[in-house]
């Protein structure tokens, strides 16, 4: 069997492409679904069980616990599952997973290839790709990526050496059976290898089907390599949380901890599992310890030869009545190797189905973010819950509370503007927060239209007038706030073109924009305190409206020194363009902050 260094290279340019589709199908999420497929998965994961059939599903559909884990990741990574969520659909994708092996023995060793579905999508997809509509696009878009994360995951398996049509290249591992917990713990590190090399358990555990029917090791041996299969499929979710945020390399760190942990208690109790497993297929000695083995040593090469490729119409009845021993022999193999994968992983599943929130303190606890980075944040609504409260003052106060929280992300934001304003657009770093400032802007518009969506569910029911004017107070705040949001990104926006443009502010520019900053802390940390309150003095109000006042003088300041500056050619008129656009878009942002302030009901002395 030859593998070149062409081939190799055929490898990864594979993995290029699985991973290229994993990215592209991770941000057609974020384009196309908005809130819609989040609440159906929240809904469809909305406890731990219900998680766990959701991930069998659609592992059971789709044919590969491995492209279920990297679309979780995705998921995770599009801010659409909760690291809690996912892990309970990953549980369910280790359960799915287990048809393919009883596909395979019920219609014997061959596999259907995933990528064949590849080509259709991508046909199906193509007009969703030059559509004028960007819900259209971004469908397309998320197409696009599924079908070339379905690409990749074939053209990894076909540039692989080609093991599985090649299995007699494995048959001295025959020597290393029946050494007990030796022998497990060495097929168990054999079925990770395979699988990491093959990047997918299904087609080792067909591998594993062949090597055991046709005697080359016992049963054990390749229920070990079973064991081991199940460990090695975790690491292509961890290849596909690479250039994912940290919640997603979270994920799919659950995934192996899951596995790790299963295998642990599977190996200590592993001579009785196995015996469990014999008895349920009939208590037969076909695979336990060694007959199949036996078998086939007492057979000649000759009998061998005809027993396996003639029909048995053309056998001595001797020979025929050898050939049904070794299909049956095969079969109970095939069977007992199936229903080995799958009680492992129900067993598993129903162990460690309890202990999701140690696996969450666990994935916290490791995967932590780089020194100088912050904690990403999941979109996860706090106060208000997806069941309607039982009162109208209960509904109203849990969304005054979202609000106070709304306000303190966008303070969050806002924070990495400014460290990207005082940042060399050449550090590696300023790119990393010009794209959490896009991600917390996805978050601001997702949580306005939820609260949004709460209140409107809320006025719906019988309220007082002054009920009704609490929730249109709350509606505008929200309103302004996202705008707030909207401004903060649009000077990242401004920044990043700077950077595009490979402009370097003069030190009193950065001073000037860092001046109206400290301005705007100010007017946030106003509008956060008068927040918790919801009613403010008018005294209250008359201050802020000077903090306001004092943003706008300064705007007027900085335009009028801006002119002279460029008159004395202290800095570029490049730089002076995208130096007001800043400080105009500050002036815009501390009147959405005024805004909020006046949408809270002002107390008469």
């Amino acid at each position: 069997m030859d593998y070149s260094f062409f081939d190799f290279l055929k490898l990864l340019g594979s993995m290029a492409l699985f991973l290229y589709g994993m990215k592209t199908m991770s941000e057609g999420l974020q384009k196309l679904t908005g809130n819609k497929l989040r609440n159906i998965l929240s809904a469809m994961t909305k406890n731990r069980l219900t998680g766990v059939l959701t991930g069998l599903l659609i592992t059971a559909l789709i044919q590969s616990s491995t492209a279920t884990t990297v679309m979780v990741v995705s998921f995770v990574n599009a801010g659409l599952l909760s690291l809690v969520q996912s892990i309970g659909v990953i549980m369910g994708a280790n359960i799915g997973t287990t048809l393919t092996a009883w596909i395979i023995a019920f219609f014997g060793f061959g596999k259907l290839s995933i990528g064949a579905l590849s080509i259709p999508l991508m046909g199906l997809a193509l007009p969703l790709i030059f559509s004028s509509k960007n819900g259209r696009k971004s469908l397309g878009e998320f197409v696009f990526g599924f079908a070339f994360l379905f690409m990749g995951l074939d053209m990894l398996q076909n540039s692989m050496p080609d093991l599985q049509n090649n299995p007699e290249v494995l048959a001295f591992l025959q020597n290393f059976t029946d050494r007990g917990v030796i022998s497990v713990l060495f097929f168990l590190l054999v079925g990770t290898i395979l699988t990491v090399i093959v990047q997918s358990s299904s087609a080792t555990v067909a591998l594993t089907l062949i090597m055991a029917a046709k005697g080359w090791i016992d049963f054990p041996s390749a229920a070990a390599m079973v064991m081991g299969e199940n460990l090695g499929t975790t690491l292509t979710a961890n290849i596909a949380a690479i250039p994912a945020n940290i919640s997603a390399k979270r994920a799919a760190f659950a995934h192996f901890i899951f596995n790790i942990l299963g295998l642990i208690w599977l190996t200590i109790v592993f001579k009785y599992f196995v015996e469990l497993v014999d008895s349920i297929i009939g208590n037969t000695t076909s695979f336990y310890p060694n007959g199949m083995t036996s078998f086939l040593n007492s057979l000649s090469p000759e009998e061998y030869r005809q027993i396996t490729t003639l029909s048995k119409s053309e056998l001595s009845p001797a020979l025929a009545a050898l050939q049904d021993q070794y299909l049956s022999y095969q079969a109970s193999t095939s069977y007992g190797l199936s229903l080995f994968h799958t009680l492992y992983n129900i067993c598993n599943v129903t162990i460690m189905i309890w202990f999701v929130k140690l696996y969450e303190k666990i994935c916290l606890a490791v995967i932590r973010p780089k020194k100088g980075e912050e904690e990403d944040e999941e979109f996860v609504l706090q106060y208000i819950s997806t069941g309607m409260a039982s009162t109208a003052e209960l509904s109203i106060l849990q969304a005054e509370k979202e609000e106070e929280v709304y306000a303190q992300r966008v303070k969050k934001m806002f924070g990495f503007v400014k460290k990207s304003t005082n940042m060399d657009h050449h550090d590696k770093k300023f790119l990393k927060l010009y794209n959490r400032t896009e991600k917390y802007e996805d978050i601001c518009d997702r949580m306005e239209v939820e609260i949004g969506s709460y209140l409107g569910k809320v006025s719906e029911g019988r309220l007082s007038n002054q009920s009704k004017e609490r929730v249109r107070s709350i509606l505008r705040g929200v309103t302004e706030i996202e705008s707030i949001a909207d401004s903060s990104c649009n000077i990242a926006r401004h920044l990043k073109r700077k950077m595009e443009a490979d402009v370097v502010f003069e030190k009193i520019i950065i001073d000037n924009i860092n001046s109206m900053y400290d301005l705007l802390d100010k007017a946030i940390e106003n509008m956060q305190t008068l927040l918790k309150n919801q009613r403010i003095t008018e005294s209250e109000l008359v201050e802020s409206k000077h903090i306001e006042n004092s943003i706008n003088e300064k705007r007027n300041l900085l335009k009028r020194e801006n002119v002279e500056s460029l008159n004395q050619n202290l800095y570029s008129y490049q730089n002076g363009v995208f130096y007001m656009d800043i400080i105009s878009e500050c002036e815009r942002m501390g009147d959405y902050i005024m805004n909020v302030v006046e949408s809270l009901e002002v107390k008469h002395n």
